[in-house]
């Protein structure tokens, strides 16, 4: 063991450097992964961030107003309690659109549950009529800060000051109501009160909700809701977003553990010389097994603490989303774990790969083994020799003082130097004319470089595929932000071709709604429809039928299978009810509509985003042809390119009678869209993966090439032309890893998002690829990078004295 420190502790001294590399690339793969924890923590559940910022409320119980709140605090694990707080039941409109919400008096702003401002401010008191919404019930009613609600059937407005975040269970019409804070002046006659529990133990809330229940007594509770239940409806929203970000977190893992396995390898391949003096000296395969486990789990225990100490110290003062991200996952409560597993884990798997790399070490006989004069697959391949002579350009040149064949470039394959062909006695007719030709040839620098990387095949195809790795997940992102983004400039493609919902009342007259509502100009079209529950065979479960849009002017369905239904009883229909119905397009189905069956035909399959796909289309005409009374409940308008939905909104709820409720078509895209900055960060992640693995690729091939060294400047390289060989063999390397990670990213990244999309039922065929510009850019700025790192260290080998050269070679 003596020995074994010793010889490390001499190592340590000996290479500085390139144990400073490793502790560093295992701190920058360490950090990566503890960013990409706390990004993937932030973007699949904001929810959490939310209830983590708040100090939310693990239980909130709905009692009459005789419940007392002091009891509940006594009880064991109840850390804190919040209210209780008057609430009514009350109706509000803005701009025709209505919801049900539950008015909550709030003298001051909670302690637990906070709720998160994100526009305006918070009540003021001297407002008694100022309310704060609720963020899902603000955008539900298009309302803003300013806005003034309307109390329909009383003379009461409210006045809209702020809107907040909460993690309580958020706005669903017809099932939740909306949550509005308000002054308790403002809720003159409440109907019950509502008394949040903060736990200390989360995974006690059944037992925190019974003990309740028994305090207060069965009778006084009328609803009670867990922060469980919360969570569940939240992340079902993000279930897209957590999943790729998932994957990307898996890929991430294991590009950093290639990296490191790529870097060690490069390191024991360095060190053949040292492994044999210890042999030599006595040491056994075990020994020297032991010794580079032992040195390169140092290297990676200090790497990974210094990047856990880094990020828990200084990643929440890193500036915008990325430090935002890392400051809430801190306080989520799985953080700790997560700052001591990822490194563990990081180490645990560099000790693996080192063990592996270091058996091949322990196999090295104790006497060198003399290289061979041309290493196995080292000589120039057919093609190699056919480039150095291959005559590229020649132009004639008249006049005797003209040089000959081979003044610039190579002359022939044998390189610079070599001697001149005999002369055959056969006059060549250009130089009897007086004519000679000037040959320009494939530069020996790029011909060598691409030999050079490709020369080992097993070593040269693992490099490949090690720098492919995170340059491919890098495509799958940017093909994720391609799709997030046509959800929004193309909505028309992926099943949104209308931007606003409009609903009159039963009764109201369908020609003069029409005709209001084709008058404002920024309307295209105006398809009436109707839209009712059905119960699918076997009366498991509930439908949505639709009819929209007549044969004369039929709606525009996104079709990603089949055609358009333009016969009788012929309908489309999203990927969820082809699941839950077990059928395929061109099958027949059978609904019941209260007591009427109605048998469609389903002819296509439309990209469904609403109702988990459980929809099926059809024409208004068809469901009228089973129910003649049939008249139009909705109206689904197409605006023009650059209108304003908010505002052609507002314009049709001012104008139209009073029933008229317009509000926007909800856009699944919305929930992602403000998280392309955490795209961004993790490509810089995938990005930092991939520059370490090409930081030991270019150490690797200029170390390789030390024994190259001497030849190269034999033939009469210069050491520009010396440089030039090991940047053209990593830009060749990188280029291939560039297009292998497109040939194989793009169709991974389509099937991904489709089948995704397939089992959320909106239905495969929402995938795009980026365009070809934009890979086009990403892949010339990755060999090109390539190519500026590989110019220095390369520069300096090639400078190096012969005296280091012999050594190093020695």
């Amino acid at each position: 063991m003596r020995a074994t420190l010793r010889w490390a502790h001499s190592d340590l001294r000996t290479h500085r450097g390139e144990a400073l590399f490793l502790v560093l690339a295992t701190a920058g793969i360490v950090a990566s992964l503890l960013l990409a924890t706390a990004l993937f923590g932030y973007a699949t559940n904001p929810w959490q961030r939310v209830f983590a910022q708040a100090r939310g409320a693990h239980v909130w119980l709905h009692t009459d107003r005789a419940a007392d709140a002091g009891e509940l605090a006594a009880l064991d694990g109840v850390e804190a309690v919040a209210g209780p707080y008057p609430t009514a039941s009350a109706t509000v409109a803005v701009r025709g659109t209505r919801a049900s919400v539950e008015l909550r008096g709030t003298a001051e702003r909670p302690e637990v549950g906070r709720p998160l401002l994100t526009a305006g401010h918070w009540i003021d008191p001297a407002d008694p009529d100022g309310v704060v919404l609720e963020s899902r019930l603000a955008r539900a009613l298009l309302a803003q800060p300013g806005d003034t609600l309307a109390l329909p059937g009383t003379p009461r407005t409210l006045t809209v000051l702020g809107i907040a975040d909460s993690p309580e269970r958020r706005y669903r019409p017809g099932e939740q109501p909306g949550l509005v804070w308000a002054p308790p002046a403002a809720v003159p006659d409440p109907g019950g009160q509502v008394i949040g529990l903060r736990l200390t133990d989360p995974g006690e809330t059944d037992y925190a909700v019974q003990r309740a229940v028994t305090v207060l007594g069965a009778g006084a509770i009328g609803q009670v809701s867990t922060w469980e239940q919360a969570r569940a409806e939240a992340q079902g929203d993000n279930r897209l977003l957590g999943q790729v970000l998932g994957l990307f977190g898996l890929g991430a893992l294991l590009a950093a553990g290639l990296a490191v396995h790529g870097a060690i390898g490069t390191r024991i391949r360095g060190h053949l010389r040292d492994i044999s003096v210890l042999k030599a000296i006595g040491f056994t395969p075990g020994q020297v097994v032991r010794v580079f486990l032992l040195l390169h789990l140092a290297y990676a225990l200090l790497g990974a603490v210094a990047a856990a100490a880094l990020t828990q110290a200084f990643g929440s003062r890193v500036p915008g989303r990325l430090g935002d991200a890392v400051g809430v996952w801190q306080g989520l409560p799985g953080h700790t774990v997560a700052l001591v597993a990822v490194p563990a884990c990081a180490v645990l798997f560099i000790g693996a790969t080192t063990g592996l790399a270091a058996w091949r070490a322990g196999r090295v006989p104790p006497v060198p083994v003399p290289r061979p004069a041309a290493a196995r697959g080292g000589g120039l391949s057919g093609a190699a020799r056919g480039a150095l002579g291959l005559r590229v350009l020649r132009v004639p040149v008249r006049g005797r003082g003209a040089r000959g064949a081979g003044g610039s470039g190579v002359r022939g394959a044998d390189g610079p130097g070599a001697p001149a062909p005999a002369k055959t006695g056969v006059p060549d007719p250009g130089e009897a004319a007086g004519v000679r030709e000037l040959e320009v040839r494939v530069p020996p620098a790029l011909v060598l470089g691409w030999h050079k990387a490709f020369a080992r095949r097993p070593r040269s195809l693992a490099a490949v595929a090690r720098l492919t790795l995170p340059l491919l997940l890098i495509v799958v992102a940017m093909s994720a932000w391609t799709t997030i983004d046509r959800f929004h400039t193309r909505p028309e493609q992926v099943g949104l071709p209308t931007a606003l919902t409009v609903r009159a009342d039963a009764g109201a007259d369908d020609r003069g709604t029409r005709a209001l509502l084709e008058r404002d100009p920024r309307v295209a079209a105006a398809y009436p429809g109707v839209e009712v529950a059905a119960l699918v065979p076997g009366q498991t479960a509930t439908i949505a039928l639709r009819g929209l849009g007549t044969r004369e002017e039929p709606y525009p369905y996104a079709l990603a299978e089949g055609r358009r239904a333009h016969g009788p009883d012929e309908a489309v229909a999203g990927q969820g009810l082809l699941d839950l119905l077990d059928v395929e397009v061109g099958d027949w189905v059978r609904m019941t509509v209260g007591d009427r069956p109605q048998i469609l035909h389903i002819v296509g399959r439309s990209i469904e985003p609403e109702n988990a796909g459980r929809v099926v289309s059809t024409s208004l005409d068809t469901l009228r042809e089973n129910d003649p009374g049939l008249t139009p409940t909705l109206y689904q308008l197409r605006l023009r390119a650059g209108a304003d939905p908010e505002e052609v909104a507002a314009r049709l709820a001012a104008s139209g009678p009073e029933g008229l409720e317009v509000h926007a078509v909800a856009n699944p895209a919305d929930g992602l869209s403000p998280l392309r900055g955490v795209v961004l960060g993790l490509i810089a992640v995938l990005a930092l993966v991939g520059l370490i693995e090409l930081l030991t690729t270019i150490g690797g091939t200029v170390r390789e090439g030390e024994r190259d060294l001497l030849a190269l400047k034999a033939i009469g390289l210069s050491p520009r032309q010396i440089t030039g060989v090991t940047v053209t063999a990593t830009g060749c390397t990188t280029l291939a890893a560039v297009l292998l990670a497109a040939a194989l990213g793009l169709p991974l990244a389509h099937w991904l998002i489709d089948a995704q999309g397939a089992s959320s039922g909106i239905g495969a065929g929402i995938a795009r690829a980026p365009s070809p510009g934009l890979l086009v850019a990403v892949g010339a700025a990755a060999v090109l990078g390539a190519a500026a790192l590989a110019a220095v260290p390369s520069a300096r080998a090639a400078r190096r004295r012969l005296a280091d050269t012999l050594s190093a070679v020695a």
